[in-house]
């Protein structure tokens, strides 16, 4: 993964368009998944009876986390629903995608290796009393190898998409579940939270795209069996969006609320675009979740006379950030590390050089992105969760949100600037996710 100093790359944002009932219909074409939309309903609405009524087979049905359905619709049908008083918004269905990149591979190791994010947020094996034993997690993602063997056991329950298997085929979410879990043994690598059960929930496909729709279906599932799978999910982890706006989709973001009504803490990956803030990104713009912007865990190296090596805890040259507002609740939470270092070279590109993580098919792979960064956070969330089942307490997202934004290493200091004029600093420095600092008394 390598950028050239000095360069920018803009990239459009997405305006988003809400047809609430009674209004017509409006359309716009930037990121759409063409003629499929996403209706939400009022509360006492049946979704089937709806789309029966209007003569809509839908793709995905909601009950749990909001009452609606998505699917591909008709113009005609489109402005009856529209007036249709049990119709509370209509929005068109979006292209939803990984904020990962691929980098090199490496064959399955022994003894086991600790990953330089792993160590750098103090959570290497030994140096906190928690492993995540006893927490769900919810990988919202590409879906997991259920036959990694640095990911076994994996929680039993499962939801797909894409058809009744939620085995990766991409490998992103292989990659995100060992960051927040592979276990401590003698192979490959060790996660943040070894101890946590990895529950896959795919809404991205093979090629690591997925929808609005297809990730409001997943929050569903979770919504629906948060509290039944054993163990119960507590955190979801999300490596994935796209550009848009705090109200381009109602639907999802009711469905954000309503996973964190029943004391979900969700964890977002901030984006992978250094010209937008968070604000600009869908899902990290909402206050429900936690958005985690990406920096280098280690120093780097330097060939180019005229620049310094990138040193540890500078902010990605790729991530989006945004200061974080104690009003609103919108903007970065935290960061952590979406990438191991940055090198530059002589003719002043940078190489960005993965975190170490988990690879479809077996084996280790690095991977750089705010889609790193998230489940290292993610990890932390289940370590503060099994502390406090241990003191037989629960914890609110908030009281999350809130013990790792106060405890950040280096908070007023870091992350440091990108030599990078791709990057737009925000000079809020919320410091580096703590795993030890998270679990204080």
């Amino acid at each position: 993964m390598k950028i050239r100093l000095g360069l920018r790359c803009v990239l459009s944002a997405a305006s988003g368009i809400v047809l609430f009932a009674g209004t017509g219909v409006a359309q716009d074409k930037s990121d759409d998944v063409a003629g499929q939309y996403i209706v939400e309903l009022n509360g006492d609405a049946v979704p089937e009876a709806v789309a029966t009524h209007h003569g809509v087979t839908p793709d995905f049905v909601y009950h749990a986390s909001v009452k609606g359905f998505a699917g591909a619709i008709p113009p005609g049908q489109l402005n009856q629903l529209a007036k249709d008083p049990r119709v509370r918004s209509i929005v068109p269905n979006r292209v939803m995608k990984a904020f990962g990149k691929p980098g090199s591979d490496s064959a399955p190791i022994a003894p086991q290796v600790v990953p330089a994010g792993v160590q750098h947020i103090g959570a290497a094996p030994g140096n906190v009393a928690f492993k995540g034993t006893g927490v769900g997690v919810a990988v919202i993602d590409t879906g997991l190898d259920f036959n990694h063997l640095d990911l076994q056991p994996l929680g039993t329950a499962s939801f797909s998409a894409f058809g009744t298997s939620a085995q990766d085929d991409n490998g992103h979410g292989t990659h995100v579940g060992g960051i927040v879990a592979a276990r401590d043994n003698t192979r490959d690598v060790v996660g943040v939270a070894p101890g946590a059960t990895l529950y896959a929930v795919k809404v991205l496909n093979k090629s690591g795209s997925g929808s609005d729709a297809a990730v409001i279906a997943g929050l569903d599932w979770v919504a629906q069996h948060a509290g039944s799978v054993s163990p119960a999910i507590k955190v979801a982890t999300m490596s994935l969006g796209r550009q848009g706006t705090l109200g381009d989709n109602p639907a999802l973001r009711s469905a954000i609320q309503n996973v964190v009504g029943l004391g979900i803490t969700v964890v977002v990956a901030a984006g992978n675009d250094p010209t937008l803030e968070v604000t600009s990104e869908v899902p990290a713009t909402y206050p429900e979740v936690m958005a985690i912007a990406s920096t280098a865990a280690l120093g780097g190296t330097s060939q180019r006379s005229s620049v310094g090596p990138i040193a540890a805890d500078t902010a990605s040259y790729f991530t989006t950030d945004g200061a974080f507002s104690d009003t609103t609740l919108m903007g970065v939470t935290v960061s952590a590390p979406g990438e191991d270092a940055e090198n530059i070279s002589k003719s002043g590109l940078i190489q960005s050089v993965g975190i170490l993580s988990t690879k479809l098919g077996g084996g280790t792979t690095r991977m750089s992105g705010t889609s790193m960064a998230t489940p290292h956070v993610t990890g932390v969330v289940a370590l503060m969760w099994e502390q406090a089942l241990a003191k037989g307490i629960a914890l609110s997202p908030e009281d999350v949100r809130g013990r790792i934004m106060a405890t950040a290493t280096g908070q007023g200091n870091v992350p440091l600037a990108s030599p990078s004029v791709s990057y737009t600093p925000d000079h809020d420095l919320e410091g580096i996710v703590s795993a030890p600092g998270a679990l204080a008394p």
